[in-house]
């Protein structure tokens, strides 16, 4: 509600309090906002390693949106070491659970190789 500003005024710096506390908790897709929140400077100083940290611990759990974000952290090398192997991997991990960017990354991929 913060992040959006849905009901409240627009607050990145509480919607970054609240997914830290869900996120510390477990939290799989507050675990994966506060991965956005990091990349994109939200509430908190931009950090691609502090992202790559929680879109990791969500995509280890499965949330294919993490995944596909963390493929494009790899492929980037935004807070990792440049990596096109662990960029498909991840990539391929979002794509088996429908997840259309992550297919359609794979398909640019292939063209380009």
């Amino acid at each position: 509600m913060y992040e959006n500003g849905n009901g409240v005024e627009q607050n990145y710096k509480e919607a970054v309090k609240w997914y830290r506390l869900s996120a510390e908790q477990g939290v799989v897709k507050a675990q994966h906002n506060l991965g956005v929140m990091y990349k994109n400077g939200y509430g908190v100083k931009q950090n691609y390693k502090e992202a790559v940290k929680w879109y990791r611990l969500a995509a280890d759990k499965g949330f294919a949106s993490a995944q596909y974000n963390l493929g494009v952290m790899y492929e980037n090398g935004d807070g990792v070491k440049k990596s096109s192997t662990e960029a498909i991997k991840w990539y391929k991990k979002a794509a088996k659970q429908g997840d259309k960017d992550a297919q359609t990354r794979l398909e640019v991929l292939k063209e380009t190789w």
